[in-house]
């Protein structure tokens, strides 16, 4: 008998693994957790190496300098005197993360996602707990740019800002998912429920005459 050519049989790996979503939420809050701590410890330096009114001390010569202010609004100092505004904006904005993130699946947007968070918590604990009372706290701002005035949570934010926007214009979406491939994918589906089945054919059936009838 010829002999039979095992080959070997191999499984279907089937889709490829989805991420953790507690993987995702435990890295977004972590870096959460660095901004922020990395935000407050350098304020509090700030405030114990800057005095409001000095001249400001070079950090890269006239381009950025340290200069100690307390913020009552927005950056630039928009929305001045009222903070309790910006206080519930920051407040919304936390709640939206922490409920949008676990939809995430994109490690670029959870990074997104993590500075956006620690840098709004490192400015809603400043117009918390900080002077003049809650919840009209005024920002510790040291960091100056010329135009304005801004701390690392600023910076958390702004990075946040364009890596979103970054994302967005490459079409690649919170589930890290590209949008031309999902149409592309949606298309197909939609073409193949759209396209008709194939009629099968049909035979005739052959006619037969009775001997018996045709004798005369």
């Amino acid at each position: 008998m010829p002999e039979i050519e095992n080959t070997p049989v191999t499984e279907d790996p089937g889709p490829a693994p989805v991420r953790s979503p507690l993987k995702v939420l435990a890295f977004i809050f972590g870096l959460a957790a660095l901004v922020l701590a990395a935000d407050q410890l350098s304020k509090m330096w700030a405030q114990s190496a800057l005095v409001v009114g000095h001249a400001p001390k070079s950090l890269i010569g006239e381009l950025i300098q340290l200069r100690l202010i307390y913020n009552s609004g927005a950056a630039l100092s928009i929305a001045s005197g009222m903070t309790w505004v910006l206080t519930l904006l920051s407040a919304g904005v936390v709640v939206f993360i922490v409920l949008m993130a676990r939809k995430i699946a994109s490690t670029a947007w959870a990074v997104a996602l993590g500075l956006v968070l620690g840098g709004a918590l490192g400015n809603l604990l400043d117009r918390l707990f900080r002077a003049p009372g809650f919840p009209n706290g005024h920002v510790v701002d040291f960091i100056d740019y010329g135009p304005f005035i801004g701390n690392v949570a600023d910076i958390a934010i702004v990075g946040a800002a364009v890596l979103i926007a970054v994302l967005a214009f490459i079409g690649i979406g919170p589930d890290g998912k590209r949008q031309s491939d999902a149409d592309a994918g949606s298309k197909t589906t939609t073409a193949e429920a759209a396209e008709p089945e194939a009629a099968e054919p049909t035979t005739a059936e052959p006619t037969t005459t009775n001997p018996e009838s045709s004798e005369s």
